[in-house]
């Protein structure tokens, strides 16, 4: 090389010290956001929590279970709605003092988000040589300042474990035919009823022995249940199931399902229950066939992303918290934006992962922000009038709608020098 020839510039391999700080900076500066969320956000003092602990001491004392009622200024009343097998669960918390309680379940909570985000993010790392700490550095702050993980944090929700049980069975134990595949699921089912959407999602997917194993543990689980408390068992799947204003006011806003815009627009009245009914059908069938595709393609997180939103929509009661699979959504629509289409590409490909960097940026923004945490609209039960109340009453139906539509479906293995077919019946979005 001349003596007067320029010196080649600066890379990260040339300095992998620097590179380091800098992923450090980035990260502390995002974590340091979050606790001004969690200080700017309506408090909650654990208080689902509370409440479950109250109906365990209430049923530990010896009166039935779904007799347990206690004042709420927003819903007038709450009970414990929970099937009996979460009570048998949640019992022996019972006797331990709630502040112990609190920082057990928090405990849990902030662990099962730690490694559910792990999950997510480290094979998207591995695909574009980042670092897996790094990813799960600047995602796990991002993940926490979501209003689903917020809300599940500060009112003491059981959320997050059944996301793990599903998240596990779907990403490790189903796609490599584990003699475990469906048990998570199962487990989920018993414990709370919407999971069994995903057993839903195993039928379309043609995993047959996974949904058996999945429905047997369910069942298992839930007659292990009615032996020990075969009374309280009995009333639940008779009788409490079935009342819906048990779980809550559904024209409430934090109440995200389709059920819930519905109400909104009808109160005091309830809305056609055949309408909703339809509506439903429809856009279960939808968005499971579009989740059956993704399975097909070898997309299990896009496959498992379109059947939780399908739950959001499709419960009469999606409460907040329940709202976690806008998180997996988000992971995939960056992924699917920046893998490379190839010099072909052009300008469309260029557009298209304008589009998704932007969508899942905007997704990021709506669930960061909320729809209960700052305005709580839905403290006066009024009906749905003006469009700007419309939209920010129901920011997650509609963008669970949108998604159901748009998120898309990542080829298992691209190859990085030719770009990515777009099948015609599909919208341009899509991978």
């Amino acid at each position: 090389m001349p003596a007067d020839a320029p010196a080649p510039p600066a890379t990260d391999e040339d300095d992998p010290g620097g590179r380091t700080a800098r992923q450090i900076i980035v990260v502390v500066l995002v974590a340091a956001a979050v606790p001004l969320l969690y200080l700017a956000s309506t408090p909650h003092d654990f208080f689902d929590l509370k409440i479950y602990m109250s109906a365990m001491r209430w049923w530990a004392d010896g009166n039935p279970l779904y007799d347990y009622a206690q004042p709420d200024p927003v819903q007038q009343e709450l009970f414990f709605t929970y099937p009996p097998f979460t009570a048998l669960l949640l019992r022996p918390f019972a006797g331990l003092r709630i502040g112990v309680t609190v920082v057990l379940f928090t405990a849990l909570t902030v662990l099962a988000l730690l490694v559910t985000t792990w999950w997510l993010v480290s094979s998207v790392a591995d695909r574009y040589g980042v670092s897996r700490w790094f990813a799960a550095g600047l995602a796990v702050p991002l993940v926490f300042a979501v209003e689903s993980t917020r809300e599940t944090i500060v009112f003491g929700q059981i959320n997050m474990l059944l996301v793990v049980l599903v998240l596990a069975d779907l990403l490790f134990a189903v796609p490599r035919n584990s003699r475990w595949a469906g048990v998570g699921i199962g487990l989920a089912t018993a414990l709370k009823l919407y999971p069994g959407i995903f057993i839903v999602y195993l039928l379309a997917t043609r995993r047959w022995r996974a949904a058996l194993v999945s429905s047997a543990t369910a069942a298992g689980a839930t007659l292990l249940a009615a032996a020990i408390a075969p009374s309280d068992s009995w009333r639940f799947w008779t009788h409490e199931l079935w009342l819906t204003d048990r779980v809550g006011r559904p024209d409430y806003t934090g109440n995200q399902s389709l059920f819930g815009l519905l109400s909104r627009f009808t109160t005091p009245e309830k809305p056609n229950q055949v309408l909703w009914l339809v509506l439903a059908v429809a856009i279960a069938a939808y968005g499971l066939w579009r989740a059956a595709r993704a399975a097909r393609a070898g997309d299990e997180v896009a496959g498992l992303t379109l059947t939780g939103l399908v739950a959001v929509l499709v419960s009469p009661i999606t409460w907040t918290h329940h709202a976690y699979w806008f998180i997996p959504a988000v992971v995939v629509l960056v992924d699917a934006a920046l893998r490379p289409t190839g010099p072909a590409a052009g300008a469309g490909a260029r557009r298209r992962r304008i589009a998704l960097l932007s969508l899942a940026a905007l997704v990021t923004a709506v669930i960061v922000y909320g729809v209960v945490s700052y305005y709580d609209w839905g403290r006066a039960f009024d009906r749905t009038n003006a469009p700007g109340e419309f939209l920010l009453r129901n920011l997650y139906v509609l963008f669970a709608l949108l998604l159901l539509f748009v998120l898309p479906i990542r080829s298992k293995s691209p190859d990085p020098g030719t770009a990515v077919e777009v099948p015609k019946h599909e919208p341009s979005i899509r991978q």
